[in-house]
């Protein structure tokens, strides 16, 4: 029995199940066809992350070649993607494109073959063949197979002379039998059969049909699945994004103990994703939404829910991952403390004398005015809301990731400007950097100042965080002393790198080993990049775009803001495919996040800044 893909087939449930409460339609996987051209063309596209054995970057480039619109491509490929047959994927691929000739060592050999364009990639094709070829009775085929998938040399030995025996019985040149039978014996190191691959391929299949047509749902149930794992979530939170699917933070009147999607086709973050949000908290939350509707404020709330399963903790929890913000308290300040008294403790007391009279009524004579309940609400005294960075780190606490934004969305045009490649993209491609000065940015989110117990030399560390990853940098000698000041947690970097390697070698010159290393060349904050380093802004629109209201609306902006940078107008005329680029003499700017803002807002407009 084969268990590699059990996960699978349970996001493949809770998709199905998500998809029937969202849009009334049970999927039958046994019924879906396997010609579905949007499924096809997903995999075309190479959109194969949390596709089951599709989702490798290998995979995921043999499949923008091949372009495979047939699910005998599918399996085929699962089964080529293996260390063995590896080196057939670029004939598989230009035979089906018609780059290479298709050719059969014997034309009855077409047959079987036709279906991998004449290359044998199963062992049921050395099968099927060698009864044709050879006149092997089945259980000499099978024979054949076990030989090969086990790797037996003496079988396949004293297999040979019968096989060359009867395919010249029937009139096939020995010298050909010889070429085959050699193949085969190169062919019986990766031998993979069929109805293994064909298994894998449905798989894959069912999970690509479910993204291709239900992909809100399809996220939502990969996410679920992986909620322990947050690198994982955060990856296929990326996924998400790429796929233009908006993922929603927590929140008590909409989110399910999983994740989940919304009626707007939004997936809306669990609720058990939140740390210390036990399943019992959630559940009773739950129910008292299904049978009461939905919370009016938190006060309604704190009166309605178990203050047993949902208590302090779990209240705190849920404010600070976000599953309060549509209502009338902003997180910081379920946090302020005036005289002595927590604003959250407040709303706990309050709830409980509420339920505790609510019960109380319902027990008296009076019961049935237990639903005129008055207990004065208390008052929360307002104070300043957490900045931006307070309150995704906070979220990160309680989350392991940035949920509502990244850090790095305030500073988009410093990246664009100063980065180019990303900490992702550095990680995983050092040997293709060597001898390059590239350019990172980030936040920091741990920075540690030590001391070198070999020599007392003192030297720093700190991790530096992008959007999809993150990378930790070590400074020694004059580069901690120059730089050990930019070494506090939260802090934006930006940073220019050189990467380097050493050779290591013997005593006669060998080499022995390598290293690779990536020296800091410079660093500096990332809101201070345009200032420093920025000449001008280029204002691009299509001429048709340019009214003279706009026209009017920039000039006022530039004034607005005068400083000492270059601007410059680039007109593009896409009828007559020319541009004119004309720079303003007389007017200089000075490059503020809110001039940018302002200028985003005007539509058809795109900035560069050089």
């Amino acid at each position: 029995m084969d268990f590699l893909g059990l996960r699978t087939l349970t996001i493949l449930e809770d998709a199905i199940r998500l998809i029937e409460k969202n849009h009334g339609i049970k999927i039958d996987l046994d019924e879906i066809p396997l010609d579905d051209e949007k499924t096809y063309e997903l995999f075309q596209r190479a959109e194969t992350i949390a596709i089951f054995q599709y989702e490798s970057p290998g995979m995921q480039k043999h499949m923008r070649s091949l372009k495979p619109d047939k699910f005998d491509d599918l399996i085929a490929m699962n089964a080529l993607y293996r260390p063995g047959p590896l080196q057939y994927i670029p004939n598989f691929i230009n035979r089906k494109q018609g780059i290479e000739e298709i050719v059969y060592d014997l034309p009855e050999m077409e047959e079987h073959l036709s279906e991998t364009y004449g290359i044998t990639v199963y062992q049921e094709q050395v099968m099927l063949l060698s009864q044709k070829l050879a006149n092997f009775s089945k259980g000499d085929a099978d024979v054949l197979r076990k030989a090969m998938g086990k790797k037996q040399r003496d079988v396949l030995d004293k297999m040979k002379p019968k096989f060359l025996e009867g395919g010249e019985a029937n009139n096939h040149p020995r010298k050909t039998l010889d070429k085959i039978w050699n193949d085969w014996e190169a062919f019986a190191e990766y031998a993979f059969n069929k109805s293994h691959s064909t298994c894998y391929a449905l798989i894959g299949y069912q999970t690509g049909y479910l993204k291709a047509h239900y992909p809100a749902e399809f996220m939502a149930a990969v996410l679920s699945n992986n909620m322990s794992n947050i690198k994982s979530v955060t990856f296929f939170m990326e996924e998400c994004r790429h796929l233009g699917i908006l993922v929603l933070g927590p929140d008590v009147n909409e989110s399910e103990y999983r994740f989940s999607v919304n009626e707007k086709g939004a997936i809306r973050f669990g609720m058990g994703a939140i740390k210390g949000v036990g399943s019992g908290a959630v559940e009773s939350i739950i129910e008292e939404r299904r049978e009461g509707g939905r919370f009016d404020s938190i006060f309604d709330f704190v009166q309605r829910i178990d203050l047993r399963q949902a208590n302090k903790k779990t209240i705190e929890n849920l404010a600070l991952a976000g599953a309060f913000d549509e209502f009338e308290i902003h997180r910081a300040q379920f946090f302020y403390e005036e005289e002595g008294s927590p604003n959250i403790e407040k709303l706990i007391r309050y709830g409980a004398s509420f339920q505790e009279s609510k019960a109380s009524a319902q027990g008296s004579l009076f019961g049935d005015m237990a639903g005129e309940i008055e207990i004065m609400k208390p008052h929360l005294p307002n104070c300043q809301p957490w900045n931006s960075i307070q309150k995704l780190n906070r979220e990160k606490e309680v989350v392991g990731i940035y949920i509502s934004s990244h850090p790095q969305d305030d500073f988009v045009d410093e990246l664009n400007y100063h980065q180019n490649i990303t900490l992702k993209h550095l990680k995983d491609n050092q040997d293709k950097l060597i001898g390059r000065e590239i350019s990172v940015g980030g936040i920091i989110i741990d920075a540690q100042h030590r001391t070198s117990s070999k020599d007392g030399r003192e030297f720093g560390s700190f991790v530096l965080e992008g959007y999809e990853d993150q990378h930790e940098f070590i400074l020694f000698g004059e580069d901690y002393l120059k730089y050990k000041h930019f070494l506090q947690s939260n802090m934006m970097l930006a940073m220019k790198l050189m990467i380097t390697e050493r050779i290591f070698k013997d005593r006669e010159g060998n080499p022995t080993g390598r290293r690779i290393y990536t020296n800091i060349v410079s660093m500096e904050l990332l809101s201070e990049v345009l200032e420093t380093r920025a000449k001008k802004i280029a204002i691009v629109m299509n001429i048709e775009d340019l009214t003279e209201e706009i026209y009017s609306s920039l000039l006022q902006k530039f004034k607005k803001y005068e400083g000492e940078k270059k601007l410059m107008f680039v007109i593009n005329d896409r009828e007559n495919k020319t541009n004119l680029q004309l720079p303003v003499k007389n007017l200089k700017v000075s490059i503020e996040k809110e001039l940018l803002r302002e200028l985003r807002e005007i539509p058809n407009l795109k900035l560069q800044l050089n």
